[in-house]
């Protein structure tokens, strides 16, 4: 523990079944309850999130984003969350359409591959008909851009699709495709996905497949972007996502998602903590090295309870909470060897630093 003498509030996430959606309910009942429990004692609270999946936009303006933005205003609190484990997993793709002009995003599917899903986003604006390919080349299917339920049959495999609208949270249309197989594994090769733009206003789409154990190493856009690879719920604009950094190299962990959001001015990672090879405690007893953003982020999160103690608990800084909390990061932050650009997609504004974030100057 960064901050060991912290009083702690926990709360335990319920595991989802192997064909449900993320519980994103469920953290937000959790973070809910984080926050007004500390309300209610009348003390600060720094709040760690190492938890993320790749269902979302990635904007930064999901529901759960636009809920963590709300709970961050309430109290004094402070927001951590891991920017996920998805850098190098080749799990998004994204492009800009051209209208007229066909593009084919092409999707590995390994051997002995299980049902997944792939999302699909896209601009409502945007007028594209799409057409899936199954790996044999010679069997293919529209999907029609009707919104609603399809199902489509490719040799051994279903997909069910459902073509989305905009939320009151999103412009973003969401087309989501389910894997599944009439067998026991979902047929493998190359499928291509076929856009034809007939009219183009905005023209950015992103794919996204789903995030850590559930889909095979193998199963990967063959052309993938690594930006905008974090996890969601680490666009929140409010929060403080953290990214890993390797100690021993003083360098980048390539694992550790990438931003940015696409929404303007916001800018995540914001800083980045070490996350290779942490040792720390082992459920069961004893100790083991360990690597993620989940173990990068309690660093920042103990930091943050630190720099709360100094101001708040010890009358420095009442108000040292929320974004103030975030500025004091940013300012203290440690540039790394081999890198000029700061901010960047990374390591957001560079490493944790608790010492230079005090505003003692």
């Amino acid at each position: 523990g960064a901050a060991w003498k912290s009083e702690l509030l926990v709360v335990r996430l319920g595991a989802p079944d192997e064909r449900s959606f993320p519980r994103t309910s469920e953290l937000m009942t959790g973070v809910d309850f984080l926050v007004w429990t500390a309300v209610q004692m009348g003390k600060a609270i720094a709040v760690n999130i190492s938890f993320g999946n790749n269902y979302g936009s990635h904007d930064g303006d999901s529901l759960l984003s636009s809920y963590l933005d709300e709970a961050a205003v309430y109290g004094r609190n402070v927001i951590c969350i891991g920017m996920g484990n998805e850098g190098a997993m080749a799990r998004h793709a994204s492009g800009q359409w051209q209208e007229g002009k066909r593009q084919v995003t092409e999707l590995a599917v390994q051997s002995f591959q299980t049902s997944f899903n792939l999302q699909m986003y896209l601009s409502y604006e945007d007028q594209v008909d799409f057409f899936l390919v199954h790996p044999d080349g010679r069997r293919y299917a529209a999907i029609d851009d009707r919104v609603g339920t399809q199902e489509i049959r490719l040799g051994d495999t279903i997909i069910y699709l459902n073509y989305g609208q905009p939320t009151p949270y999103s412009r973003k249309q969401e087309v989501y495709l389910e894997f599944v197989p009439e067998g026991s594994y979902v047929d493998s090769g190359t499928w291509r996905i076929v856009a034809n733009p007939r009219r183009i206003v905005t023209g950015d789409y992103d794919y996204w497949l789903p995030s850590g154990q559930s889909v095979l190493e193998g199963t990967k856009f063959l052309f993938p972007d690594p930006d905008r690879t974090f996890t969601e719920p680490a666009g929140t604009s409010k929060a403080i996502a953290v990214a890993a950094y390797d100690t021993a190299t003083q360098s980048y962990a390539p694992f550790s998602g990438r931003g940015f959001p696409q929404a303007p001015g916001d800018i995540q990672p914001v800083i980045a903590a070490p996350g290779v090879n942490i040792t720390t405690v082992r459920a069961g007893g004893g100790y083991a090295a360990v690597t993620g953003t989940s173990f990068a982020t309690p660093f920042v999160t103990g930091a943050c309870a630190l720099l709360m103690e100094w101001g708040i608990v010890r009358g420095n800084d009442p108000y040292l909470y929320g974004q103030k909390l975030k500025s004091y990061l940013i300012s203290g932050a440690r540039r790394l060897p081999g890198v000029s650009e700061y901010p960047n997609r990374m390591v957001g504004y560079g490493a944790l630093c608790v010492r230079d974030s005090l505003p003692l100057k």
